[in-house]
Formats: C-alpha cells, structure tokens, sequence
C-alpha cells in the first residue's frame, strides 16, 4: 500500500522514544506524521487534517488536554477524532479528556494489538461520520434545488398566464442578486432573493384573464381586484418555517409597496419595507418597463433607468437606486443573456 492511500496518524508526544514505539506499531497500516509539543501539533493539525491524532497529556508548554481543547474550539479540526495515550491514567485525568471531546483514553505502557484495534475501530466510526454529513449534505443541496426549482416554476406559471414568458423571473432574479451583491449582502442574502423573487407575482394566477390581459388601462374596480395578486400570492405560499418560502411570501406581499407609503398592500414606508422586497420592487420595474406588454411597447434601457432613477426617494429605496445605477450595465448583459 503507497502512502497517498494510507489514513494518516498524527502522533503527539514530548518523548522520541514514545514516538518511535507507536511508529512502530502503526506504519505498516498508517502515514504517521509527528509533533514534539503542543503548538506544532496544533499547526500540524491545521496543515495536513489528519484523520486521527494520538496525543499524550504531560508536556512541557502546553499540555494535551489544552491541544485537544484548541483542537475542539477550531471549526478546521474539531471533527478530527482524539485518542490520549498517557500516562497519566488517573479516572479524574481520563474524564478530563472526554469531557474535552476526546473519543478513548489509552494508558501507558501500552499493548500494541489494543492501539491498532481502537485506532481501527475509530477511524471506521470517522469515515462513517464523514459519509454519513456528506451524504446529509447532498439530500440538503438536492432538496434546496428542488424547492428551488417549485418555486420558479409557479412563478413561470404566473408569467404564462400574465402572457409573459418564463424569461421574465428568470431576469428580475438575477437583477435583484445583482443589486443585492452590490448593496453588500452576504452569500447567503444574496442566494435568498435569487432563489425565492421568482414568486413574486405568482398572485396573479387569482386574477381573471379579463383583467389581467386588459390591453387598455385598468378602472378603479378592475385596479383594485389586480391589486390583490399580492395578498393572493401571500396566501398561496402561507406561513412555512422555510427560509426561502419566509422570503419568498415577504417579496410577494410587499414588492409593490412604496418608499413614500402609498404603495400597497398595506402601505407600509421606508425600511418598514423588507429590503428583500425594495430590491425586487425595483427590478420588476425594471424588467416591466423593457418588455413588452398588453398594454406597450418596451422602452428602451436608458429611458426605463431615467424613469427609475428619477422616483427614487418616492416609489424606491435610493440606496436601491444608487446599486442600480452601479450595477445598470451588467443588468442590459442579463437582459440580452435572457431575452424574450
């Protein structure tokens, strides 16, 4: 067996003689790595991610309970599983290094057949462990997706209906990550009004055909009855302990709210307004304007950035605005990237 297909030991002892007799004992099976304090142990550890670390106790400078504490305290190596090997073998020194996170205890003099099984059994607990995240992380990133993938098909449904193509989600989500990447959102903001802005109209499956697909302007009743998409759209995607579902409802309620407050439905104002909901407010408007609709024809790029530019501080959030203006050339990129 060549080393690149060995699990790797890393053996941390004061003593090159302790060293030397657990080498011995391990590297038919095992890369054995070494460290003769406690500090290179823990940039070791660090470095190379051993797959087990065998760790004696009584050490000059830092002793082992405090590697291991460090070791467990630090999110690159607190999965690594401990093993003391001391020879401390004190019952108050042995539950000392459990309750530190250690996974076994091994008194010194030891019996080489006993460290090869326990090393053995633990690195198979280990790689179980390690499957069994990575195979949690894959269902978690498959169901992410497919959640994903609901909500922007409904919303797609929504556009068809609104005699639109699916394009159009497809573009206020990607304008609205933009924005929010510019305004200074974090990873997981950003993904969020990415993945749930899709819904925003999906409202408008409630309403009938013969307003919706009016080709002239809308009467008081008839505005009032387009009005409700929002509260609509609210209720089809309820009150879920989902994230994305959370922020998908908020977009869809209030995405046509105002920063003046004569938005609706419930006229909120300013930051009253989630600032997912100000960000898609804008783009929607944005997308609305440079398409073509029932009721126009789409305006070009730099009139429809004029109009949005200019109701900043009235119908938008101007620090939305202004990451707008930023963003304005990559936006015509989407907009061709994903034109109708």
């Amino acid at each position: 067996m060549n080393n690149e297909a060995k699990l790797t030991v890393l053996v941390v002892d004061d003593s090159p003689e302790n060293i030397d007799i657990l080498h011995e004992i391990l590297h038919m099976e095992y890369q054995i790595v070494f460290a003769l304090n406690g500090q290179r142990a823990l940039t070791l550890a660090q470095e190379t991610h051993p797959d087990i670390i065998l760790l004696d106790i009584m050490m000059p400078g830092m002793d082992g309970f405090e590697v291991c504490r460090r070791l467990k305290n630090n999110p690159l190596t607190k999965d690594i599983p401990v093993i003391f090997v001391t020879a401390n073998n004190q019952p108050v020194d042995e539950e000392m290094g459990i309750k530190l996170g250690a996974v076994d205890y091994l008194a010194k003099p030891i019996t080489p057949s006993i460290v090869r099984l326990r090393v053995e059994m633990h690195l198979a607990l280990y790689n179980q462990r390690r499957e069994l995240k990575k195979e949690v992380l894959r269902k978690t990133q498959e169901l992410a997706e497919t959640q994903f993938e609901i909500i922007k098909k409904l919303g797609t449904a929504a556009e068809f209906k609104d005699n639109e193509t699916g394009l159009h989600v497809d573009r206020v989500s990607q304008y609205s990550c933009l924005i929010a990447k510019q305004m200074g959102l974090n990873e997981e903001e950003y993904d969020l009004i990415l993945n749930a802005s899709p819904m925003h109209d999906i409202g408008k499956i409630g309403i009938p055909d013969q307003i919706l697909l009016k080709p002239g302007k809308l009467d008081p009743e008839e505005w009032e009855i387009m009005k409700s998409h929002s509260l609509i759209g609210s209720q089809i995607i309820g009150d879920h302990p989902a994230k994305l579902l959370q922020v998908a409802r908020i977009i869809c309620l209030q995405h046509h709210e105002k920063w003046n407050g004569e938005g609706y439905p419930d006229g909120l104002k300013g930051e009253e307004i989630s600032l997912y909901a100000r960000i898609v407010a804008v783009s929607d408007v944005f997308d609305a304007l440079t398409s073509d609709r029932p009721y126009k024809n789409a305006w070009p790029v730099e009139k429809a950035a004029d109009l949005i530019c200019s109701e900043s501080e009235i119908s938008f959030d101007p620090s939305v605005i202004k990451a707008f203006k930023t963003v304005l050339l990559e936006m015509k990129q989407i907009r061709e990237h994903f034109s109708d």
